[in-house]
């Protein structure tokens, strides 16, 4: 696995929708991908119903291999859903 910084512009933004329609299997709330903002540290996804961060290496991992996500961080990071109501 290589990881590299990553930008607006080269992060792979369908990697984040399937991570959203993955997460959505445990909160269903979640909404559809509307934007993402990338930070030294993270990523904040902005969906159709609120705000979600994601770590770069959760982001890269379901790029190379999302086989390799466990239920249990997905559960765990569902958690992490902020609702904009």
């Amino acid at each position: 696995m290589y990881f590299w910084k990553m930008s607006k512009n080269n992060l792979p933004t369908y990697a984040i929708v399937e991570l959203l329609i993955r997460l959505a299997n445990h909160n269903s709330s979640i909404g559809d991908y509307k934007n993402h903002t990338v930070y030294d540290n993270g990523v904040m996804v902005k969906t159709s119903s609120g705000t979600i961060k994601f770590s770069q290496s959760l982001v890269l991992l379901q790029f190379e291999s999302p086989e390799l996500i466990t239920d249990k961080e997905l559960a765990d990071t569902a958690l992490l859903f902020k609702s904009a109501n």
